[in-house]
């Protein structure tokens, strides 16, 4: 069914002036397509900003190779906030082998090529073309692994700071609520945006390292860090260290004669937080304008499905979700998760099925221990690999509940889980109430789990479990299927190539699928993507 484009934020003057704007606050660059959901980082931070009584605007793809598209809604007053996407542009636009991928799912239709490569540096470069000195904040995924120097596996080159090539003013890491409602009130209150050096979860540059206002530390230069693998293998360690609310320092990197100012990390939201964001009017749909276009085929694997955390402990090694949200686990209340399936179940489209109740991992809903709400998380120790700590909590009773309550909810049919359960995790509950209610209610005919490979040695630089803990959570999984008569398949996710895995080691994950009798659909090649320690071991 169409939706009412005047419950979107404004697109165009047209949309500006129905609302009888003659100004507006701040230009929101996105390169997806504007959809309206709180999946999607850019709705997110327009709908805050709009709570908080800021005009807002949205500019979706535009056109990058002038500045004219970019002057297209007319100059806002405070400034321009500019994201790539919800993925970094360099991951959508080529697969694993440096192959142009031939479609994308957040475009319409699934045009591939509506945004350039490295999109955070070209849009603040054409914005700073086409407004001269407004003030430039960068952000979203993109931005946020990007922020140190980094290696680029497209270029096969160390990059310096997206800030320095983006020339933005502030740069925003992390989920970025918090750091870009502050920014706006200090531009608001007519603050320069060169004075705005201290807010937590954002970056700067500055001539002197006395511009920080934190306790700080500082890692090898980008000049360093360009010569030197073992330079840069250093600086990454200290910055996944350090990127933790609790006890984190800033962290400086200089870069020529300036240094990249790091503050530390914004903290989680709390649940009322958190409670607050979900429950912004979005329209949770892609802007009509797609209509005519295929519309946003993004938007399918979220429409029916809730987002009820934050945060991941995991700690794989190539994997750079702890790097952007951090490792502590934030969540929503059941009340917030309840009225948002509510909502759902009277969507035109709503059939009886929540896709997913889920986010980074989805049965994650506590901190796993009390010792990090204090101390912050540990810095060489994993929580879970290659041995779960002793003071680990893996209860997952309000995960349960929460699970439950939403079954009950009138005109719900079932409630899925796909976002990815820790089997490492679930294993370690001593309950196993859990367990016998996943398999009873929440899987959609198979299981996504990622053991990732068999060898001990290629796990341990993965930073997961090693095989024998899939084995035993295989060996449960299936006989409580046998127990409630279901017919429910286990696909395992599989890394090849991964940093310390060699083609011996190849030639055992083909005989170990053999010998369970599986054949992989599909097994995702390593990805050197910017920000994870796996990277620095290549």
């Amino acid at each position: 069914m169409p939706f009412d484009r005047d419950l979107f934020l404004p697109v165009s003057r047209e949309d500006m002036a129905r609302r009888g704007w003659d100004f507006f606050d701040f230009l929101l660059i996105t390169g997806d397509a504007y959809v309206d959901h709180p999946s999607f980082g850019p709705a997110i931070i327009g709908r805050i900003l709009e709570a908080e009584g800021y005009r807002v605007a949205v500019l979706a793809q535009p056109d990058w190779r002038s500045a004219e598209a970019f002057r297209s809604l007319g100059r806002p007053r405070l400034g321009v906030l500019i994201g790539a996407g919800n993925i970094d542009s360099m991951v959508a636009h080529y697969t694993a082998a440096k192959k142009r991928r031939h479609d994308d799912a957040y475009s319409p239709g699934r045009k591939a090529g509506l945004r350039p490569d490295h999109a955070t540096v070209v849009y603040s470069n054409r914005v700073r073309e086409a407004f001269g000195d407004i003030p430039i904040v960068i952000g979203g995924l993109e931005a946020s692994l990007r922020r140190f120097a980094h290696y680029d596996y497209w270029e096969d080159k160390v990059r310096r700071s997206v800030l320095f090539d983006a020339q933005a003013d502030i740069l925003t890491y992390g989920m970025g609520e918090t750091a870009t409602l502050e920014i706006a009130a200090r531009l608001a209150s007519g603050t320069p945006v060169s004075e705005i050096t201290d807010v937590r979860g954002t970056c700067v540059v500055g001539k002197y390292p006395t511009l920080c206002a934190y306790p700080r530390v500082e890692v090898p230069s980008f000049e360093e860090v360009s010569a030197s693998k073992t330079a840069y293998a250093k600086a990454n360690m200290v910055e996944y260290q350090e990127h933790d609310a609790v006890s984190g320092k800033a962290i400086l990197q200089k870069h020529g004669d300036r240094f990249l100012i790091v503050n530390p990390p914004a903290f989680p939201l709390t649940t009322g937080e958190l409670d607050r964001v979900a429950g912004l009017p979005y329209v949770r749909e892609p802007h009509p304008m797609y209509d005519d276009m295929g519309g946003v085929p993004a938007i399918e694997e979220v429409r029916f499905s809730v987002t009820h955390n934050r945060g991941c402990f995991g700690a794989c090694n190539f994997c750079s979700l702890a790097f952007h949200q951090g490792r502590t686990i934030s969540c929503r209340s059941h009340d917030s998760v309840i009225r948002e399936v509510r909502l759902l179940t009277e969507h035109p489209g709503f059939k009886g099925y929540i896709h997913d109740v889920g986010g980074p991992s989805a049965t994650f809903r506590r901190p796993s221990c009390e010792k990090q709400l204090k101390s912050g998380m540990c810095r060489n120790r994993a929580c879970l690999a290659p041995e779960p700590c002793p003071n680990l909590d893996a209860d997952h009773t309000d995960y349960m509940l929460l699970l439950r309550k939403l079954r009950a909810i009138p005109k719900v049919k079932k409630v899925f889980i796909r976002s990815g359960i820790r089997f490492d995790y679930l294993m370690k509950d001593p309950s196993g109430e859990f367990f016998t209610d996943l398999v009873q209610h929440h899987i959609s005919g198979q299981l996504k789990v990622a053991p990732e490979h068999c060898v001990a040695h290629t796990l341990d630089y993965m930073g997961k479990p090693h095989i024998e803990v899939y084995e035993r959570f295989r060996e449960k999984y299936f006989k409580l299927n046998r127990r409630y008569g279901k017919d429910q398949y286990l696909v395992p996710y599989l890394i090849s190539s991964h940093p310390g895995c060699t083609l011996a080691d190849a030639v055992r994950l083909a005989e170990w699928l053999n010998k369970q009798g599986h054949m992989p659909e599909q097994v995702q090649d390593f990805y050197p993507t910017p920000r994870p320690l796996a990277p620095s071991m290549w």
